[in-house]
């Protein structure tokens, strides 16, 4: 019997700051081709949950696995599998754009016989291949943006993290990134998405999990968010607010 490979599973994950709980007891599984949606207020831990997904941040408590592979055992194995977009952009400015593709191709081994027609195509697919040999530090934020996907989509990882992918981006941007997620996730490709943008996880996601207080409190899809709410017919907006009981302060969205 062949064993079906969970593509992220994190285990009673927790991380503390001294006394402060960030992250408590986290324990969530994602499938392969998943476009997983992660959804809550500000500081309720989506991303330092994101930054020990992606080995960045080591977990006081728990485990991350990705693919089968353990982050802590084998960190370096674990991460070729992950293409992360943080939603703090982490650049080297005076490189240009396709030094910087080269970069990153050369810390993902990526074969140098192919780097080049994949770095155009994925410049391209993201309008920014005319200017793939400007200094970054020229580059408008939307364009850093499309840079560090194209990035991470650089070596074909099977897992795309991604903190807020919407910032910065014009509207053909958050159009063709929509696009762009659901037709990785029908090639196979899992997505992992955290967003403050709720109308984006009701259009894109399979699944949501919804994270408060470091714990998170509900998953599924919308349908079974509704049960969870005890809400018939209602948008994921009303959903949240009901779930996370904070309808009375809407400005800590």
């Amino acid at each position: 019997m062949v064993r079906r490979i969970i593509m992220i599973q994190l285990k009673k994950l927790s991380k503390y700051y001294g006394n402060v709980k960030a992250v408590n007891q986290l324990n969530l599984s994602v499938q392969p081709k998943e476009v997983f949606g992660f959804i809550g207020p500000n500081g309720a831990g989506k991303t330092t949950t994101i930054l020990m997904m992606g080995g960045l941040l080591a977990p006081t408590s728990g485990s991350v696995v990705i693919d089968g592979i353990d982050m802590a055992r084998q960190p370096e194995k674990a991460k070729t599998k992950i293409g992360l977009i943080p939603d703090r952009l982490f650049l080297y400015e005076k490189l240009t754009g396709m030094e910087f593709l080269k970069f990153t191709a050369d810390l993902y081994e990526v074969e140098p016989e192919t780097f080049l027609e994949k770095a155009e195509n994925l410049l391209k697919m993201f309008s920014i291949f005319d200017r793939a040999h400007e200094l970054i530090e020229a580059y408008s934020h939307g364009m850093k943006q499309r840079l560090i996907m194209s990035a991470a989509l650089l070596h074909a990882p099977p897992l795309i993290i991604v903190d807020e992918p919407m910032v910065g981006l014009d509207p053909r941007g958050i159009k063709l990134v929509k696009n762009l997620f659901r037709d990785l996730a029908a090639q196979g490709t899992t997505i992992f998405m955290s967003t403050h943008t709720l109308k984006l996880a009701e259009e894109v996601c399979d699944r949501i999990g919804i994270i408060n207080n470091g714990s998170l409190i509900a998953t599924g899809t919308i349908s079974d968010l509704k049960q969870a709410a005890r809400l018939g017919e209602a948008d994921l907006e009303k959903i949240f607010f009901q779930l996370t009981e904070e309808e009375s302060n809407p400005c800590n969205m």
